[in-house]
């Protein structure tokens, strides 16, 4: 059973999110020959506050913060 975890900053809208696990299961049925039904998909929303590139945060500081 593939599993593929996928981590991606939060803000996408819920079209979005599903045609990346719809592409993803299409990729690897395709290339791995796997059964569609046995193929898993997660995707892990992280707050832009809590993402950085190049030690640059992405987002502004989290509202819940102290």
């Amino acid at each position: 059973m593939p599993i593929a975890n996928i981590t991606i900053m939060a803000g996408r809208s819920a079209d979005k999110r599903r045609a990346l696990m719809e592409k993803v299961t299409d990729a690897i049925e395709e290339s791995l020959d796997a059964p569609r039904h046995t193929i898993r998909v997660i995707v892990h929303e992280v707050p832009p506050f809590h993402w950085s590139v190049g030690g640059e945060p992405k987002g502004p500081p989290d509202p819940e913060a102290s």
